[in-house]
C-alpha cells in the first residue's frame, strides 16, 4: 500500500491552543473537542501542501513539504503543546465513547511521534524501495491534477521547486552517511536506475518523453486553451525541467555514486547506533505490541510450519505426487500459471485482477453493511519506476471523488506476478481490502478528519489485508485449487516475514542467508527473494505486521463467536473493525468487545 503524505503531522492552529475555556456538559465538552480537532486538522493542511494535493485542496498547490529537520522539529513541538492544551482543556470522563476514542487515539498519536523522535534520522532517506528520486514523479503525475492553468503553473512551480528539495534531501542523506546510517550497498542501483529514468527522454535526452515531461504535456494539452497558451506553459515547464530538476538528479547521481562506493555490506538495523534498541521500537511502532523480536520470530516458525502443512491438501487435490519443494518448483515453472511477458500478456493481468475485484464486489452486501463510495480501478506501475517498486500497492482516492482508489500492481516481472496469487493479491489491495478499509474510513460521519485521514497503524491495515485474502474464500473465491495454494502462498510469505525480519535486525542474518530461507520454505526464484530481502532490509519491522494483525483479527473474530452464539453477525463484525478507522490492536479488542456486548 502506498502513502504520499507524511501520517502524523497533527499541530494546532493558535486560536486551537487559545482556546481555554471548560464547556460545563458532554455534549458541549465534544462539540467543543471536535472543534478544537477541526482546527488542529486545518492546520496541518496549511503546513503541508502534498497532504492537501492529496485531499484535493489546492491550498499552496505550487509547493512542496518543507523537508527540513527545522520544520519537522517545529512540527513535533506544536504537536506536543496541542496535547497539552487538549488534556488540560477537555475531561475524558465527560465525552461520549466516541469523542473518548478521539482523544485518545490523538495522544496516542502525539506520543508515539515524541517516543520515536530519538530515531528521526536512523531512516534511509534514498534506497532502492523508496525516496525523493521516485515519489517526485509519482506524485506530480498521480496527484496533481491540472484542470486549468493556474493548476498548469501550479504544476510547473512544482517542478522548479522539486530541484531544491532534492538538494535538502541529498545534503540529509550525506550527513547520515557519515554517522553510519546509509542503506547497504546492493540497495544503491536501484536508485540510481530509477534517478536515470527520470531524467531520460526529452527533453533531457533524445527519445521518447521522459515521464514528468509526458505527464505534463499530456494535461496541458488537454486543456482548452489557445495554442498560445499551451505553449507558454509548455516552455515555462521544460524550463524548469533543464534548469532546476536536472540539475538537482545529476547531483544525488553523483552523490549516490559516491556513497555506493564506501557503502557496507552490512544489512541489518544492528548495524545502526544503538540498532537493538531501534529495532525494538521499530517492531513497537509497526505491530503495536509489546511483543519482542524473539517473539515474533517464533510466531513466524509457528505459522510457516502450519502453512505448509496445508499446502499439502492442495498437492492432494491436484494429484501431486512428490514432496513440497517439488511442489513449489511445478507452480514456478509451468507456463500455464503466468501471462506472456508482452504488453498484451501484461494488459490481461490488469484485466484478469478487474474482474476479480468485480466479482467481489458483487459479492460485499453479504458480509459487509458499510460500503465505500469510492470508485477503485487497477492500473500497472508507471514505467519510470516499475524496477524499484513493490510488487503492489494501494493509493486511496480524492475525497471529493476527483481521483479513485488505484490498486497498482508491478507488472515488469510477470513472473513475480504468477496468476495463481492474482485472487489473493487483488482482495488484499482492492476488494475487500484496502479500498474497503481506507476509503471507509475517509468517508466516514461524525469522526474527526484527523481520524479519517491522519490515523495510520501498520498492524492495523495490513493486517486487515491479509485477514481479507482469507476472506476472499468464506466469500466465493479460490474455486481454482492453484488459486487456494496462492491464497496459502500469500500467507506463508507473511509468515516468513516475521522469521526473516527479525534474522536480519536482530539474529544478525545475512543478506544470502535471508534469500536462502526464503528460497528453502516457499515458492520463488533468486530475483524475488533477493526482492524480497532488499525490501525487509531497508524498512526493519514494517513486514512484521501484517500477519501479527492478521491474526489478532481472526482472534477476535473466534472471540466474538464464542461470546455472542447464534447473535454473531459476519457483517456486524466487519463494521465493527472498520467503522472507527485505523487503530492500533488493544483499541481494536476493546472496539470489537464493545460490538459484541451491545449486540
Amino acid at each position: 500500500m502506498n502513502l504520499t503524505r507524511r501520517q502524523a503531522l497533527l499541530s494546532v492552529s493558535a486560536a486551537a491552543l487559545a482556546g481555554c475555556a471548560t464547556a460545563s456538559n458532554g455534549a458541549d465538552q465534544g462539540a467543543a473537542l471536535n472543534g478544537f480537532f477541526e482546527d488542529a486538522f486545518e492546520s496541518v493542511v496549511a503546513a503541508s501542501p502534498q497532504l492537501a494535493t492529496s485531499l484535493g485542496d489546492r491550498r499552496g498547490y505550487g509547493q512542496w513539504d518543507d523537508p527540513s529537520e527545522t520544520a519537522a522539529r517545529r512540527e513535533l513541538d506544536q504537536r506536543i503543546a496541542s496535547r497539552e492544551a487538549m488534556r488540560a482543556r477537555f475531561d475524558p470522563a465527560q465525552l461520549n465513547a466516541s469523542d473518548r476514542l478521539s482523544f485518545r487515539l490523538y495522544e496516542h498519536g502525539i506520543t508515539r511521534a515524541e517516543e520515536n523522535w530519538r530515531w528521526r534520522n536512523h531512516g534511509y532517506i534514498f534506497n532502492h524501495m523508496s525516496g525523493a528520486q521516485s515519489s517526485i514523479p509519482a506524485f506530480l503525475i498521480g496527484q496533481h491534477a491540472v484542470t486549468d492553468v493556474s493548476d498548469a503553473e501550479a504544476y510547473v512551480s512544482r517542478i522548479d521547486g522539486a530541484g531544491p528539495r532534492l538538494r535538502e534531501l541529498t545534503a540529509q542523506s550525506n550527513e547520515r552517511f557519515a554517522q553510519g546510517i546509509a542503506p547497504p550497498r546492493f540497495s544503491y542501483e536501484g536508485i540510481l536506475q530509477t534517478s536515470a529514468a527520470v531524467i531520460t527522454g526529452a527533453p533531457f535526452t533524445n527519445g521518447p518523453d521522459s515521464p514528468i515531461w509526458r505527464d505534463f504535456k499530456g494535461k496541458v494539452n488537454a486543456l482548452e486553451i489557445s495554442d498560445t497558451e499551451k505553449t507558454r506553459l509548455l516552455g515555462a515547464g521544460e524550463a524548469a525541467l533543464l534548469n532546476s530538476l536536472r540539475p538537482a538528479y545529476d547531483d544525488l547521481i553523483v552523490a549516490m555514486q559516491g556513497q555506493a562506493a564506501r557503502a557496507s555490506e552490512d544489512d541489518g538495523a544492528w548495524k545502526l547506533p544503538d540498532g537493538e534498541e531501534f529495532y525494538a521500537a521499530r517492531l513497537r511502532n509497526f505491530t503495536t505490541t509489546d511483543l519482542s523480536a524473539d517473539e515474533i520470530h517464533e510466531i513466524g516458525l509457528e505459522n510457516v510450519a502450519r502453512l505448509q502443512n496445508e499446502m499439502h491438501a492442495v498437492m492432494r487435490a491436484v494429484n501431486f505426487s512428490g514432496d513440497l519443494p517439488a511442489f513449489f518448483r511445478f507452480m514456478e515453472t509451468d507456463s500455464q500459471f503466468y501471462v506472456a511477458d508482452t504488453a498484451e500478456g501484461r494488459a490481461d493481468y490488469v484485466r484478469r485482477a478487474t474482474q476479480a475485484i468485480d466479482a467481489m464486489r458483487a459479492r460485499l452486501p453479504q458480509y459487509f453493511g458499510l460500503m465505500p463510495r469510492a470508485a477503485m480501478e487497477v492500473r500497472p506501475v508507471e514505467a519510470f519506476r516499475e524496477r524499484s517498486a513493490g510488487l503492489a500497492f494501494y493509493q486511496r482516492p480524492a475525497p471529493d471523488g476527483s481521483r479513485p482508489g488505484v490498486y497498482y500492481v508491478n507488472t515488469f516481472d510477470v513472473r513475480a506476478i504468477p496468476l495463481y496469487q492474482l485472487e489473493a493479491l487483488a482482495y488484499h489491495e482492492g476488494i475487500p481490502g484496502h479500498h474497503m478499509q481506507l476509503s471507509i474510513a475517509q468517508e466516514l460521519e461524525g469522526v474527526p478528519r484527523f481520524r479519517r485521514f491522519l490515523s495510520f497503524y501498520t498492524a492495523y491495515t495490513e493486517g486487515w489485508g491479509l485477514y481479507t485474502e482469507y476472506l476472499g474464500k468464506e466469500m466465493g473465491g479460490y474455486q481454482d485449487p492453484y488459486s487456494e495454494f496462492g491464497r496459502l502462498t500469500m500467507e506463508l510469505r507473511r509468515a516468513i516475514r516475521l522469521v526473516v525480519d527479525t534474522g536480519l535486525h536482530h539474529k544478525r542474518w545475512t543478506r544470502q542467508q535471508t534469500i536462502d530461507y526464503i528460497l528453502a520454505n516457499q515458492p520463488s526464484d533468486p530475483h524475488s527473494a533477493a526482492r524480497d530481502t532488499g525490501r525487509y532490509i531497508v524498512n526493519p519491522g514494517q513486514a512484521t505486521a501484517y500477519l501479527i494483525g492478521q491474526r489478532e483479527i481472526l482472534r477476535l473474530r473466534e472471540e466474538a463467536k464464542a461470546a455472542m452464539g447464534d447473535r454473531f453477525s459476519i457483517a456486524g463484525f466487519h463494521d465493527a473493525v472498520l467503522e472507527n478507522g485505523a487503530v492500533p490492536l488493544d483499541v481494536l479488542g476493546e472496539l470489537v468487545r464493545a460490538w459484541s456486548a451491545r449486540a
